[in-house]
C-alpha cells in the first residue's frame, strides 16, 4: 500500500481534479433537472444532483418531518382516513440524480436535443416511477407505468406503434405523457 503524505500535491490535485469535475457535471445537468421538475410537476417538490448515488440513475429522499415511505402506505390503508389532512402529511419528494449515470447523461443530451420529445417525457416518468418503488412508494397509477414500460419495450424491440394500434385498439390507455387525473377513479 503507498502512503501518502496529507500535504502532498498528489492528493490536493486529485481532490480538486474530482471537484472540478463534479461541479462541471452538475452545471451541466441544470437544465436537465429544470425539464424533469416541469415534467413532474406537483409530483416532486424539487429535482437536485447528488453525489451520493453510485449505481442507480436516481433516488427519492423525503423530508426530515414528512411520512416515511411505510408511513405513506400505512395512512393510505387506513379505511376511515381523513383526505384533507393526508395531503399535507404526504412526504415532500426531492428527486436526486446521478449527473455521472449513463442514463443521466444520454437524457440530458436528448434534452439537449429536443426539450419537448414525447420519448424524453416517457423516460422521465418512468425513471420517477421506477425511483418511487425502488425507493418503498406505491405507484398512484400502476396501469400507466405499465403502458409506459409496454412502450419502451416496443421502442427497443423496433415495433411500429400504428401496427399495435391497428390490430386491438385500446381506448382505456390514457396518453402516457403527463398526468392522467381525467381517467375515472373506482373507489
Amino acid at each position: 500500500m503507498l502512503a501518502v503524505h496529507p500535504n502532498s500535491p498528489v492528493t490536493i490535485t486529485q481532490g480538486e481534479e474530482d471537484k472540478k469535475k463534479v461541479e462541471e457535471l452538475k452545471k451541466a445537468t441544470e437544465e436537465l433537472c429544470k425539464i424533469v421538475k416541469d415534467t413532474l410537476g406537483e409530483k416532486v417538490e424539487k429535482v437536485v444532483t447528488g453525489e451520493r448515488l453510485a449505481s442507480s440513475p436516481c433516488v427519492i429522499v423525503t423530508g426530515e418531518f414528512g411520512w416515511t415511505a411505510n408511513m405513506e402506505r400505512i395512512m393510505k390503508a387506513q379505511a376511515l382516513r381523513n383526505s384533507g389532512m393526508s395531503s399535507y402529511m404526504t412526504s415532500k419528494k426531492t428527486l436526486e440524480i446521478n449527473p455521472s449515470h449513463p442514463i443521466i447523461s444520454e437524457l440530458r443530451k436528448k434534452v439537449e436535443k429536443d426539450k419537448n420529445d414525447k420519448t424524453v417525457k416517457d423516460l422521465i416518468w418512468l425513471l420517477f416511477e421506477t425511483s418511487l418503488l425502488t425507493s418503498g412508494f406505491s405507484l398512484d397509477e400502476p396501469t400507466t407505468f405499465a403502458s409506459r414500460i409496454h412502450r419502451m419495450i416496443k421502442l427497443g424491440l423496433s415495433i411500429d406503434d400504428h401496427e399495435d394500434q391497428q390490430e386491438a385498439p385500446d381506448e382505456d390507455i390514457p396518453d402516457l405523457e403527463g398526468d392522467t387525473n381525467d381517467m375515472e377513479k373506482v373507489d
